[in-house]
């Protein structure tokens, strides 16, 4: 457990701000999603909806999304040593205080107060996962529809931590879309933690800004003092307040299952009959030819290469050629693989100009075409393997790429139905699995694009195996 104090100084704004963190990646849900989905938002004490999520519930609140607030505790364990109120005086004050912000973030009449004891959350975890299943049985909807928002499970305040590892599980078990959120963690952690490297930004309107610093000024209790007693100091001093001043708010994001609990997702086994089927319908089923977003894509993911040439390079997943008809550019020799052979059909017609190119039929990570590779790319097609099957890839990868080798990997951000995996899990075990430098990352709210480079000097990879 982390241990600090709220009279800690903690790390300085400006330190997060020259950190990279107002450069994270836009939360993957834009207005439309928003509006459309239902929220169950978890607050361990008056004030923390509004430090943490303020701006998302005056957002929500305009768009007229489904929202019910939870309050746990009424916050009366705030000020232990107050010589001037008592924790039950408190408790109705912060009561009228946390209404107050409701209604200046549009929530009045939108919130229950389950009256559990503050810092004591940790003893009623079964509990609060049963008042959270039954509020979420109140806004009925397909299950991925709907989001828990809740404090970061690993913010360093027992009840911030039990709340949040209670909607954790709850999102897990039922298929829900989850939201943490941090506060202490502002204080306490530095910008060399990796935790936050991986979450998302969400843009608050000035609107929302304003309703946030509004809401903020109900709980007077909490950043004024409750008298010049001892004992009755400012709880939430500015240096802490300026971490949520900010003109976006920060999630970590899990999406939901992509698949129900009960079902069994999809693993390679699948590709062929799947992808055969979809190609059969159409020669160009995801529009790599006419869409914006994918010739854009692919001109990243051409500039993200570190390398002008290539000797030998594997593309895994190639599909109709697309992709593989640039990369040829790149690359003296090119083998490009697919496990549907209606793909790889259209794909050679395609190809057919460029003489280093070759493609085979292959189900990847049980089929290999064996070679060395200076270059490997796995473009949007990480998720649609099992995690034991990516992990075996990544195993053949590591076992075949040149020393000094680029791995560029590129996947969609969101849930991809049917299969275990989505595109941040894929890079997350990539990166976790290997532990190759980074030499780029670029993230946006639909995909992510990054390159890895293996360990040793650059040589000579030799010829693919055909």
């Amino acid at each position: 457990m982390v241990t600090f104090s709220h009279t800690d100084q903690g790390t300085a704004e400006a330190l997060w701000a020259e950190s990279g963190l107002p450069g994270l990646a836009e939360l993957l849900l834009g207005q439309q999603e928003l509006a459309a989905m239902r929220f169950v938002v978890l607050a361990a004490h008056p004030d923390d909806e509004t430090l943490g999520a303020g701006g998302l519930l005056a957002l929500l609140h305009s768009l007229g999304a489904d929202v019910e607030v939870l309050l746990c505790t009424a916050g009366e364990g705030s000020h232990p040593d107050s010589a001037s109120t008592t924790p039950e005086q408190l408790a109705a004050v912060r009561l009228e205080e946390f209404a107050a912000a409701m209604e200046v973030l549009g929530l009045a009449g939108h919130w229950r107060f389950l009256g559990l004891p503050d810092r004591g959350l940790q003893e009623r975890t079964p509990e609060i996962a049963t008042r959270l299943r039954e509020a979420i049985g109140q806004h009925p909807g397909p299950p991925q529809e709907l989001a828990i928002v809740a404090p970061y499970r690993d913010d360093g305040h027992s009840d911030h931590n039990a709340l949040g590892a209670v909607a954790a599980d709850v999102a897990n078990e039922g298929g829900h879309a989850l939201l943490e959120y941090p506060i202490w963690y502002w204080l306490w952690a530095s910008p060399e933690d990796p935790a936050w490297q991986s979450w998302s930004r969400l843009p608050l309107s000035t609107e929302q800004q304003a309703a946030k610093r509004s809401a903020m000024d109900s709980h007077t209790s909490q950043i004024r003092p409750l008298s010049g007693l001892p004992g009755d100091e400012v709880l939430l001093g500015e240096s802490l307040l300026q971490h949520f001043r900010r003109a976006f708010e920060t999630f970590a994001w899990t999406p939901p299952r992509a698949h129900p609990v009960q079902s069994t997702p999809n693993t390679s086994a699948d590709a062929q009959r799947i992808f055969d089927a979809v190609h059969s319908k159409s020669e160009d089923p995801w529009a790599y030819i006419t869409s914006w977003y994918e010739r854009r894509k692919r001109a990243l993911t051409l500039a993200a290469l570190p390398r002008e040439k290539y000797r030998s390079g594997l593309e895994i997943g190639c599909s109709i050629g697309t992709l593989t008809a640039e990369l040829a550019t790149r690359c003296t020799r090119l083998l490009a693989v697919d496990a549907s052979g209606t793909a790889l059909e259209l794909a050679a017609r395609r190809l057919a100009p460029f003489p280093g190119v070759s493609t085979r039929q292959l189900t990847l990570p049980a089929d290999w075409p064996g070679g060395s590779y200076d270059l490997v790319v796995v473009s949007e097609v990480g998720y649609y393997l099992s995690p034991a099957e990516f992990e075996l890839l990544l195993q053949r990868i590591q076992e075949s790429i040149a020393p000094g080798g680029t791995l560029l990997l590129c996947h969609w951000r969101h849930p991809v139905s049917g299969w275990e995996l989505d595109g941040d899990s894929v890079h997350a075990l990539a990166r976790n699995r290997l532990r190759w430098p980074t030499a780029s990352l670029y993230r946006e709210r639909d995909f992510v694009l990054e390159t890895l480079v293996a360990p040793g000097e650059t040589g000579d990879p030799g010829p693919p195996v055909s």
